[in-house]
């Protein structure tokens, strides 16, 4: 990944942990042994992985993982994961990596993002 693409990444994460308050974290590279598990021990090695998403990516396997911790699936769930994991693999599949990750952090982001309650004030 070229050094705009990296400062791009580092924006759009800013700003995804800025509407979430969850943290968020990429990782573009091998996997070492099963993607599933390599993800899962990057995601344990957090500093706060209840409040984080986790995202790796092995473009030369064509692996992609997404870890979401305990606290991010109260508002977030399984579905919405496999709805951001499948728009990053169309726009993976048409060789943008750095818009493929942009475009699943800002999906995440957005349904990670905790409702917002109306409190009755008394009368």
């Amino acid at each position: 990944m070229r050094n705009s693409g990296r400062i791009e990444l580092d924006e759009i994460i800013r700003r995804a942990e800025q509407l979430s308050r969850v943290e968020f974290s990429v990782f573009v590279g091998p996997a070492e042994g099963d993607p599933r598990s390599f993800a899962g021990s990057l995601h344990a090695s957090l500093l706060a992985p209840a409040r984080s998403i986790l995202i790796m990516v092995d473009p030369a396997d064509r692996a992609l993982e997404v870890v979401t911790g305990s606290h991010v699936r109260r508002t977030l769930s399984d579905h919405q994961v496999e709805l951001a994991v499948a728009a990053m693999q169309s726009e993976f599949a048409s060789g943008d990596l750095v818009g493929g990750l942009r475009r699943g952090i800002c999906m995440l982001a957005e349904h990670a993002r905790a409702p917002q309650t109306l409190h009755a004030g008394k009368e």
